[in-house]
Formats: structure tokens, C-alpha cells, sequence
């Protein structure tokens, strides 16, 4: 996919900002408020002054007025001001809010395909760290573009009235900062986005470590994993240094601009006061001392839009980020007459079926396979032979891209994924439990289970023992992917899960794998009365947990090369013989 432009960026941040309009324009007009009070105050602030006409001679009941005023001017600036930051917060994180939603629900509807092929830890960095990238940049753009733009304006048009010549000559000198601020900007979006990059790869590598932390002990890799984090936290160093150095040119660059403009007022100001006749402007103390806080007002805002302009770079190349997962393909839509699969007896075929991951990599061809309602099919085969995938296909994880897989003679991709996925009852080797109480882990099928639902689940997968001997029992909160779980208890809870629900088609890839032998009999046996009467796929590497499957599937390459019973396959001496006997030779 080709990277979005900034002018797409900015184009899509507007499409964001477009159901808060209200509120933007509310800002704008509190924002002109504001400028009208700062622009008016140095007015007022100079009347004063040249009411102090000479020693013995000042104008105190008009100053007293004027002071008055100026204190109204300031107190109506500041609530206005505050009025303005509370909006600009609530847009910023309204939209954040937005982006952070639309992100999250289009990764519930991407293809496994491409969580698969990108590391968690970037697609995490681009939901968390980007956002939050953007968001300040966002904030930073409400709270002083409107206000410095608006500024910059009304200084200008003020300084002609006052003293056109003045006027001029910052207004000439003035575009120095611009170009210098464009300048910079133009070469620090390019870095930012690396910067980007480069966090995500960080996230993505301590996530993984954090993960995996006992398999790095138990091989002894820390010294070598120190040295790859060294190494990517060395790069994302030397990028945000160096990226942060060309942006903080900026504002140091713009302030000795100001600096220039500020002497030019002051020197010209001073001697128009030295020689009024040379010029036909009437112009007084209090004008100067006006016209003076006019240029810090008016060059002011260009040090804070050209930092304005640098952290928008930022956020730009965050939002880009962001958008790239979005714009990512969704998953093929169900088809608009998709029907609900209702009322399931459980008969599966695979009819012809042809997939692959990589297209120049093929892995099944033309397979077909007929599971009659309530048969126990057992999948068998070396490791990449395809067991997996057949899975894969049957959820609708991926679909085939060459004929069809029905159940109860309908095609799979005719009716809704959420209506297919309802009536299967899943349990993988690879178990997942999210943070909540036990009793929350097992109902995610069945959310209206009552407790004695629940209790009767667990107890017919001997998981009742081991949840009564938590502090809390059902009520105990286990943490992220179950916490300090045994990988046997998190496999029994999972069970329960199924259990629980009693769909009419049942998935069961390596279920037993982690629990011991002695309950893997009472879990067989549990088993064994939860798929009478339902079709169950059940892969295993221990054959002897299939041996009661009415048909076994043997696949080898992405093909089915024997198929039968367990007596069946055992007295043609073919490969399932050979694999059998490689686990009980003597």
C-alpha cells in the first residue's frame, strides 16, 4: 500500500474534525475575543502613557478610568482564553477518542493475513504511542494556530494606523522567520516518520521478549537480546536526536528574527519621537510604547506556529501511521444475502477445496472431505502438513481460494461468519484468557449462564477442583492470559468454556496437549460425552487420543493421502501405520 501524502493526512485529520464543527467555531470566536482583548490592552496601556505628560501635570481621574478599563480588557481576555483551552481539549480528545474507536474496530475486522505478516507490538505502537503523538500535535495546533494566525492579522492592520513606515518595515522583514520555519519543517517530516518507525520495532521487540521471557532464560539469550535492544534503541536515539535537533532549530531561528524586527520598531520609533517634522505621521510615547508591544505580539506567534509546524510534523507522521491500518483491507464482507446459519445438524464437506498463504507456495489442492453429522474426524500429519489451516478454513479465518466448504449442503461464504463461527466450539493448544474473574473467562460464549451452569461445565472437565482452591474461587481475578495458571489449568478453563456452550460442531486442535494423563482420561471422557451427537475435528499429535474417532484423516503436503477408521489405517501398514508405531515402539 502506497504512503499517505501529508496533503491526504491533513485532508482525512479535517474529515475528522468535520461532527465537531460547533465547537471549532465556538473556539474561533472565543479565539477572536481573546486577540481583540491582547490587541486592545496596549492601546489602552499607551493612552496612559501619554497622559503623563510632564512632571505636575498628569491626568490622574482620566488614568483612573483607563486603568479600569484596561483591568475589564485583561479579566474578559483570560475567561475568554480559559473558555478556549476547556474547547480545544475537548475537541482534541473527542477526536483522538474517534481514531483510537475506528482503529480498534477496523483491527476486529482485518484478515488474519495481516495480523499474521505484522508484529503485534507495531500494530500496538500505532493504536497507543501514535495516537498519543497526534493527539499532543492536534491540541498544540487548536491552542495557538486560530490565536497566532489571528494575531499576526490584527497587529498588522493596527501597526498601519498607528505608523504605516513602522508597518513596513516589519512586514518585510518578518517573512525571514516564515521561510526559515518552512525551511526546517520541509526536512523533519521525513525523520519523524522514521522515528516513528523505529518506536514501533522497539514495541514490537520488548512486547515479544516480555512474552517469551522464560524461553530466553532457559536458553541463556539475554546478553544477546540485550545487544539486538541496544542496537534498535541505539537507532531510535540517533533518529530522535537527530530529528529533534533540525526541529528545534526552528524556534531559536524565528527568535533572533524577532529580535531584529523588535530593534527595527524600536530604533525607527525612537527617532520619528527624535525628529517628528521628518515625517507627516503624528506620533507620541504612548504610540511607541503601543507599537513595541504590537511587534513582540506580532512576531510572537511565529515562534509558536513555527513550533506549531514542527510538532504538526510530527503528528502528521503519526496519523499516517495510523491511517495505513485503517486504509489496510478489511476482511472480505459477508455477502449481502448471507443468510443465518440456523438449526445446525453438523454435515461438512470440503468439495474440491484449493489455498495457500503464498500464492508460490501452494499447500492444499483440490482436497475433499465428508463429515456426516455427529462423526468424530480425526486429523493427523507431520508438522506443516496443513492440520492447522484445515482449521483455519473451517472459522472462515481465510477462505478457500478455489472451491467450496459447506455445512448442512450450504456454502460456508453464503452465510454470516458470525452465525458459522456461533455454532462451532473451539479449544487450540494456544490458549487465551483475558483479565477478569474465572467465572468472566468461562462465560464469553454464554453470557446469561447462571452459576450452576457454570459449576456443572467445570466440574465435568475436573476443573471445579483447582478453581475452588483459588482465593476466590469462581470470583478470583486472573490476570492477562491467565496470570500464574498452570498452561494445564488455562487449557481446562478453556474447555469449560465449550463446555459450557454445547455448540453442535466441535474444533479441538491439541486441546489435551498441556494437561497430564491421568486427566486427560477424565477430560477424554468428558469429551467423549460432549460430541455425542455432534460433528467434532479433532487434531492431534498423540494418536492415542484419536483411536475412537469414527474417520481419521492422514495428511501429508497439504494433501489427504490415507483416511479411514483406526483399525482401518493400521492394517494397510501405510503412514499412519509408521507414526503410530514411532510413538509406542518399544
Amino acid at each position: 500500500m502506497a504512503a499517505l501524502s501529508k496533503k491526504d493526512v491533513y485532508k482525512r485529520v479535517l474529515k475528522q474534525i468535520k461532527p465537531y464543527s460547533a465547537l471549532v467555531i465556538t473556539t474561533i470566536f472565543l479565539a477572536l475575543i481573546t486577540v481583540a482583548g491582547n490587541l486592545w490592552a496596549p492601546i489602552i496601556f499607551g493612552d496612559i502613557i501619554d497622559l503623563i505628560i510632564s512632571p505636575g501635570n498628569v491626568d490622574f481621574s482620566a488614568m483612573g478610568v483607563k486603568f479600569a478599563l484596561l483591568g475589564g480588557v485583561i479579566a474578559a481576555t483570560c475567561v475568554a482564553q480559559w473558555l478556549m483551552n476547556v474547547i480545544n481539549n475537548r475537541i482534541t480528545y473527542e477526536v483522538v477518542r474517534d481514531i483510537r474507536a475506528q482503529a480498534f474496530a477496523h483491527l476486529q475486522v482485518l484478515p488474519l493475513k495481516f495480523i499474521d505478516s505484522h508484529s503485534y507490538g507495531d500494530i500496538v505502537s500505532r493504536n497507543i504511542a501514535d495516537v498519543d503523538q497526534f493527539a499532543d500535535g492536534l491540541l498544540m495546533g487548536f491552542t495557538q494556530l486560530f490565536t497566532g494566525v489571528l494575531t499576526i492579522l490584527g497587529t498588522l492592520i493596527l501597526m498601519f494606523t498607528l505608523n504605516w513606515i513602522i508597518a513596513l518595515i516589519v512586514f518585510f522583514i518578518t517573512p525571514l522567520s516564515l521561510f526559515v520555519a518552512r525551511f526546517i519543517a520541509t526536512r523533519t517530516y521525513s525523520l519523524f516518520i522514521q522515528t516513528s518507525r523505529i518506536r514501533g520495532e522497539q514495541t514490537a521487540f520488548v512486547e515479544e521478549m516480555i512474552d517469551n521471557l522464560k524461553v530466553v532464560q532457559a536458553f541463556n539469550r539475554e546478553d544477546e537480546n540485550q545487544t539486538q535492544f541496544d542496537e534498535i534503541n541505539e537507532n531510535l536515539t540517533k533518529a530522535s536526536l537527530k530529528s529533534i535537533f533540525y526541529s528545534s532549530l526552528t524556534n531559536p531561528c524565528t527568535r533572533f528574527v524577532n529580535s531584529v524586527i523588535y530593534a527595527a520598531v524600536a530604533l525607527s520609533g525612537a527617532l520619528t519621537l527624535i525628529f517628528p517634522s521628518a515625517l507627516p505621521i503624528v506620533f507620541s510615547p504612548g504610540k511607541l510604547t503601543t507599537l513595541l508591544s504590537y511587534s513582540n505580539q506580532y512576531t510572537k506567534p511565529f515562534n509558536e506556529i513555527s513550533g506549531v509546524i514542527t510538532e504538526l510534523q510530527n503528528a502528521v507522521a503519526c496519523a499516517a501511521r495510523i491511517y495505513e491500518l485503517i486504509d489496510e483491507p478489511a476482511q472480505q464482507p459477508d455477502a449481502p444475502d448471507a443468510q443465518e446459519l440456523e438449526n445446525v445438524k453438523g454435515d461438512v464437506a470440503f468439495e474440491g477445496v484449493t489455498f495457500s498463504y503464498d500464492p508460490e507456495k501452494p499447500l492444499i489442492r483440490d482436497l475433499n472431505i465428508k463429515a456426516l453429522a455427529g462423526q468424530r474426524v480425526a486429523i493427523v500429519g507431520p508438522t506443516g502438513c496443513g492440520k492447522t489451516t484445515l482449521i483455519n478454513l473451517l472459522m472462515r479465518f481465510y477462505d478457500p481460494q478455489g472451491g467450496a466448504i459447506t455445512v448442512d449442503g450450504k456454502d460456508a461464504r453464503s452465510v454470516t461468519r458470525y452465525s458459522l463461527r456461533r455454532n462451532y466450539g473451539m479449544v487450540l493448544q494456544d490458549t487465551w484468557l483475558k483479565s477478569g474473574t474465572v467465572r468472566d473467562n468461562i462465560i464469553i460464549g454464554a453470557p446469561d449462564a447462571t452459576d450452576e451452569q457454570v459449576i456443572a461445565a467445570a466440574k465435568a472437565t475436573h476443573a471445579h477442583n483447582f478453581i475452588m482452591q483459588l482465593e476466590k474461587g469462581y470470583d478470583t481475578v486472573i490476570g492477562e492470559d491467565g496470570g500464574s495458571l498452570s498452561q494445564g489449568q488455562k487449557q481446562l478453563l478453556c474447555i469449560t468454556r465449550i463446555m459450557l456452550c454445547l455448540p453442535p460442531m466441535l474444533i479441538l486442535d491439541e486441546a489435551t496437549s498441556s494437561i497430564d494423563t491421568r486427566t486427560e482420561m477424565r477430560i477424554q471422557r468428558a469429551f467423549a460425552k460432549l460430541m455425542q451427537g455432534r460433528t467434532s475435528f479433532i487434531v492431534a499429535h498423540r494418536l492415542s487420543t484419536i483411536k475412537e474417532a469414527d474417520i481419521i484423516l492422514v495428511m501429508k503436503d497439504g494433501n489427504i493421502i490415507e483416511q479411514g477408521n483406526h483399525d482401518q489405517l493400521i492394517q494397510k501398514q501405510g503412514f499412519y501405520y509408521q507414526l503410530y508405531n514411532s510413538q509406542f515402539a518399544k
